[in-house]
């Protein structure tokens, strides 16, 4: 071939001129009105979201030097957004935008006048969907009884600050890479010192699988049972709505079984024939009963006979007024699936938790785990390895139980105030309560009642596949005592005007 032509020999001269801040190319621009073109450019940016409230301009020198025009460009399309209130300077925090214009509304869409506009729509219509609860959560409340909220005001930010710092000083450059996808060493270890000192589970740490909280434990477990011909998980009835919804989307069935005050009854998980069953054992879900001796016996000679175990293991730490409870996993390591994590006792937001399989299924869900996301961050893991290792989990979890004592006690003391009659189940430990109540409402129509007073909390229904007593889920980890007591009085108002 023969040389390269001068036309189509690469160059090292300057790049064309235009910024990646909005895609901006002053060739764009009309001869002798580049501030013109900036401003519009930067306004409409502003109206259509793309530059947010809050979100910070370019500086004009670094703005001008990518545009390749002169810096009073740049400076005079900032005065004219300025002006029109779109923008401010705050000397060393740069040029912020502090306002959008207002959207035109297609008529087609404008809102009604005020006192003619249409309900919002309730999240307790209908059957209960797969956004359900991101719908609850969107929806304003002044007071919000969910279940699942811990007390994320008491996040030990400072305790967690220095353990990163403390992480990061002795971190080496290689530790920043790729980490295990079962998860980092060091963590799995410090879990598994934290579960046999808490849960009595023995497993060395080659057995755990650090995932990103129970809701990925399943995702990942879905199409292994169904590899393994498993195509019915009997759940627990009543029992959590959300875990029914993942193993159903799973392509799982999810056939009922009662419970009683002992817990799931085994006579019933037998009948239905299911290959697996998941449990909350230490504290079901929603009703608050510890499985006991003679059912855990029971389950035991249902898993020797070929039936799988899934242990939710969700909030076991929140004890208050009873013993402890060993889990099923330090009694069956065969035949259970064991799913834990730290949303209840730290923050739902770290999105790290644990899954100890059964040996037979481990080298399988750690390659889902690794196709899935290549492993958990491994920052966070060893913070919150470090937490575990100095002690400072335990003691965090000593103020939650003193402080869930008094929040618990203060909802308990209102209901037997202002909702007579009404049964409170599950006291003892976790982060709510379950309230059954006789007056002749349903539970649907009670929660929408309460919305519009201001409280949001979960029907009992939702939570049943079975027919049984209506009542709510209430959770009380989250608030003071004040606001615990108002929202009970709220609800008992709700029942008020629907009887």
């Amino acid at each position: 071939m023969g040389a390269v032509s001068e036309r189509n020999a690469p160059t090292s001269g300057p790049a064309a001129p235009g910024s990646d801040f909005l895609q901006l190319r002053p060739d764009d621009a009309p001869s002798g009105g580049k501030a013109d073109w900036l401003a519009q450019r930067l306004r409409q940016a502003i109206t259509d979201r793309r530059l947010a409230v809050g979100s910070r301009l370019p500086a004009t020198r670094v703005l001008a030097a990518e545009l390749r025009v002169s810096r009073g460009v740049v400076t005079e399309a900032y005065r004219r957004l300025a002006e029109d209130g779109h923008v401010e300077g705050r000397r060393r925090g740069g040029t912020v935008v502090v306002a959008a214009p207002p959207t035109p509304v297609p008529p087609a869409t404008r809102v009604p006048p005020a006192g003619h506009a249409p309900p919002p729509p309730s999240p307790f219509t209908g059957e209960p969907d797969a956004d359900v609860f991101d719908a609850l959560r969107a929806t304003d409340a002044r007071i919000d009884l969910t279940p699942g909220r811990p007390d994320l005001s008491a996040f030990p930010r400072t305790a967690w600050l220095r353990a990163e710092r403390a992480v990061l000083a002795e971190l080496s450059a290689t530790d920043l890479g790729y980490g295990d996808p079962r998860g980092a060493p060091r963590l799995r270890r410090a879990v598994a010192d934290w579960l046999a000192r808490s849960r009595g589970i023995r497993v060395e740490p080659d057995g755990i699988l650090i995932v990103a909280g129970t809701a990925q434990a399943l995702t990942l477990l879905n199409p292994l049972l169904l590899a393994d011909g498993i195509t019915d998980v009997a759940v627990e009835d009543p029992g959590s709505l959300g875990t029914r919804q993942h193993l159903r989307t799973g392509g799982l069935t999810t056939p009922p079984v009662p419970v009683d005050t002992h817990g799931i009854r085994v006579d019933a998980l037998r009948a239905t024939g299911a290959g697996a069953v998941l449990l909350t054992p230490a504290h079901q879900f929603p009703t608050g009963v510890v499985t006991s001796g003679e059912r855990r016996r029971e389950l035991l000679g249902w898993a020797a006979d070929g039936g799988l175990i899934l242990e939710d293991d969700y909030d076991a730490e929140h004890r208050y007024d009873r013993p402890p409870v060993p889990a099923l996993r330090s009694l069956l390591a065969g035949r259970l699936c064991y799913m834990g994590s730290v949303s209840k006792l730290l923050a739902p937001a770290l999105r790290i938790g644990w899954l100890l399989p059964p040996p037979r299924h481990l080298r399988a869900l750690t390659d889902a785990k690794r196709f899935a996301d290549l492993g958990n961050a491994v920052l966070p893991q060893l913070v919150l390895a470090r937490l575990m290792e100095s002690g400072q989990l335990e003691r965090h979890l000593r103020l939650l139980r003193s402080r869930h004592v008094r929040r618990r006690d203060a909802m308990i003391d209102a209901i037997g105030h202002h909702l007579p009659g009404a049964v409170v189940h599950g006291a003892a430990a976790g982060l709510h309560l379950t309230v059954t109540y006789t007056a002749d409402v349903p539970d649907t129509a009670l929660a929408a009642a309460a919305l519009t007073h201001g409280v949001k909390c979960h029907p009992l229904s939702w939570h049943r596949q079975l027919p049984g007593p209506p009542g709510l889920v209430l959770g009380y980890a989250a608030d003071p005592p004040g606001t615990l007591t108002e929202g009970i009085t709220l609800l008992a108002q709700s029942l008020h005007d629907l009887t």
